[in-house]
């Protein structure tokens, strides 16, 4: 919370911004609040789980290629036989009964060998082949602007933290004044209100008093309100509550 003059809590409470001491000496230096705000703020987290992501889908991508190939193998024993042609060639006397002079007998016998086979069938699409390169470039390419937005929220930050920060100051800076103003306008409104007790002054410079007391107070209550929404506005970029942020 903020005190606007002596805090009202315990010596030792540290929930407060005291609107009297500047805000550059109650909080930290500004860079290191620059810091706090890109490791802890909601949108740097944010954008650091997008990166995340890029960086898992391109590996998953790098790796799909396996799903698409597929592998075997296999081992035969078999037996073969092979057989031949079987001629006779048989010389014959002329005349001779029961032979045939025309017949020749040839024979060769019957060979038979052993063996086995093995191989291995490796099957692979043509898109793994010729499109998967193009796909995982996608990818990097995709990490890559994950990256490069990481670095372009951090400028954004930069940018906001450096203007909020400032409007903090001016803030300050324009109430304390307008506080002065009412502290004053509140001593003229006394000094009134006595005096027309005791009868010095009139009642229309009385009701002059009170206005001009009541103009300054709607005022000053204005800017303390507008201080305490950048307030709150400041703890909703930076990621952590404003007590955390005090020297």
């Amino acid at each position: 919370m903020v005190s606007f003059g002596k805090s009202a809590g315990l010596a030792s409470d540290t929930l407060y911004l005291d609107v009297n001491q500047d805000i550059a000496v109650q909080l930290l230096p500004f860079e290191q609040l620059l810091k706090v705000a890109i490791a802890y703020s909601p949108l740097m987290k944010y954008q650091r789980e997008v990166v995340g992501i890029a960086d898992a889908a391109t590996s998953t991508t790098k790796a799909q290629i396996l799903q698409n190939i597929s592998a075997g193998g296999g081992y035969a024993w078999t037996n073969q036989s092979l057989g031949g042609n079987t001629r006779s060639s048989v010389p014959v006397t002329p005349g001779t009964p029961g032979t045939n002079p025309d017949v020749n007998t040839n024979t060769s016998g019957l060979q038979l060998s052993n063996g086995y086979r093995a191989g291995v069938d490796v099957r692979i699409s043509l898109f793994d082949l010729f499109g998967r390169k193009h796909q995982i470039r996608q990818a990097v390419a995709n990490q890559r602007a994950a990256e490069a937005q990481l670095d372009v929220l951090e400028l954004q930050l930069r940018q906001q933290l450096i203007t909020l920060y400032q409007d903090m100051i001016t803030s300050q800076q324009i109430l304390k004044v307008r506080l002065l103003d009412e502290q004053a306008s509140l001593a003229a409104y006394r000094i009134a209100e006595a005096e027309l007790q005791k009868g010095t002054i009139t009642a229309t410079a009385f009701a002059a008093s009170t206005t001009q007391y009541a103009q300054t107070k709607s005022l000053s209550e204005q800017l303390k309100g507008d201080f305490l929404k950048q307030v709150h506005f400041f703890e909703a970029l930076m990621g952590v509550p404003i007590q955390r942020l005090k020297r």
